[in-house]
């Protein structure tokens, strides 16, 4: 991972724990006593920039009532603004005139146009070639110039690879005939990460500029999964990886998640190169301190090394990192997306669905920990709302046929389209609660 661009300010793990929450630091630093920022950009102090002409505030000027007071509540709170589209010349016009306007502040922006991103499911679209899409973030990174800003490159952009084979083998489902190695002799997942390192070294050319990439979250990718993945993907040039966008897994999952894919990147690196099969995962927990009897991890409660629940215990993985690791310390930082995981994952009921589609509008979610640079963390450079919180997952079917959400009796809005009812419930149930700074 690069290094910083200017000298860094350090701040105790433990004031920020209590800072944040109320003397409990939920998100623990690994024993270390200083937590730094991965950079100066997103380091503890920054104020995140809050876009006044967002999403969220088009949206409640075409809602009325609650639906109303809600988008504008939600609107001011600091969100990542996506861009998802246009030629070259306008995502430059459009970045530029969001980054000229944010003064000291720091802007989110999300780049969000891959060819066959989502594999062309609820959030289909993307640029149509290799060539377009180079064009495209050049554009992206022209209008940036100068300006101060983190980057989210691509969600999803390595969880869903076209034709991509992963480490164990297995040949992954997204398997689109225009891309079939077979018939067009076009390898379409050389191509993915060809186009997010072109990204990664594009972006990194600018002075003020931090950019991570997809490290998926806690349900999906194993670990070694998805180190191997963001290392092909040029992680160790970029400013590290986010984790959670669009879902709903629990923060301090992702933090020992994210902490393991960091000890994995180092692990393969630094002490036994390209060795992602030996990196202790969420599948199986098993390592020195539980005399390597594992479980799978659950994501319906919080894991932490003291849990009682073995399904909720992270001590095997972690001392199986310690004892792997030596005197090595992990350096690629992340950052979690805590938009909507205040309430966690949701448990679908058993047996209903034929595809559940737990990350799809699930019912009674609430927002998570509010947006924040000061984490008390030394690997988690921020705690964002990167998924804007109230728009829609896409037409959730679960299985079923549609066209109505069977768990809510509605027809859900498109993706990316603002949903009152759903806004409404992360609202009631948001943990802390909205009214409650933090």
């Amino acid at each position: 991972m690069k290094r910083p661009r200017r000298l860094l300010a350090a701040l105790t793990a433990c004031a920020l724990g209590t800072a944040l929450f109320g003397g409990t630091a939920l998100l623990g630093s690994g024993g270390a006593s200083q937590a730094w920022a991965a950079n100066d950009v997103l380091g503890p102090g920054t104020t995140l920039y809050t876009n006044p002409q967002s999403s969220t505030k088009e949206a409640a000027h075409a809602l009325r009532g609650q639906a109303r007071r809600d988008a504008l509540l939600l609107s001011k709170i600091p969100s990542s603004t996506w861009f998802t589209d246009g030629s070259p010349a306008e995502v430059e016009r459009d970045v530029h005139k969001l980054v000229k306007r944010t003064g000291t502040k720091v802007p989110v922006l999300v780049a969000y146009n891959i060819p066959f991103r989502d594999c062309a499911l609820y959030s289909a679209g993307g640029a149509r070639d290799v060539a377009e899409y180079k064009a495209w973030i050049d554009g992206f990174a022209a209008g940036i110039g100068r300006e101060e800003v983190a980057v989210v490159l691509e969600p999803d952009g390595l969880g869903v690879i076209p034709w991509y084979t992963t480490l164990d083998g297995q040949l992954e489902n997204c398997r689109p005939p225009e891309y079939d190695p077979e018939t067009t002799g076009r390898d379409a997942a050389a191509e993915r990460f060809e186009m997010l390192n072109y990204a990664v070294d594009r972006l990194q050319e600018l002075p003020n500029a931090v950019v991570y990439l997809d490290g998926t979250n806690t349900s999906w990718l194993n670990v070694g999964e998805a180190a191997d993945r963001l290392v092909k993907a040029g992680v160790e040039r970029a400013d590290g990886f986010f984790l959670n966008v669009s879902n709903y897994e629990f923060t301090e999952n992702s933090v020992a998640y994210g902490t393991w894919i960091s000890q994995c990147i180092a692990y393969v690196t630094e002490v036994s190169s390209g060795d992602y099969a030996n990196c202790g995962n969420q599948y199986w927990s098993g390592g020195p301190a539980n005399d390597w009897t594992g479980v799978t991890l659950s994501n319906q409660g919080v894991w932490s090394p003291t849990a009682a629940d073995p399904a909720l215990n992270t001590a095997g993985i972690d001392s199986r990192y310690e004892a792997a690791l030596g005197d090595v310390e992990p350096t690629t930082h992340f950052v979690v997306d805590t938009s909507r995981n205040g309430r966690g994952a949701w448990a679908a009921p058993a047996g209903v669905y034929p595809d559940a589609e737990t990350w799809c509008n699930p019912p009674d979610r609430g927002l998570g920990l509010r947006p924040t640079t000061d984490t008390g963390n030394e690997l988690v450079d921020a705690l964002l709302w990167i998924k804007i919180p109230g728009e829609s997952d896409g037409e959730c079917f679960r299985g079923l046929g549609g066209p109505e959400d069977p768990e809510r009796g509605m027809v859900d809005p498109a993706a990316g389209q603002w949903f009152p009812e759903q806004a409404r419930e992360l609202i009631e149930l948001a943990q802390p609660p909205i009214g409650v700074h933090h």
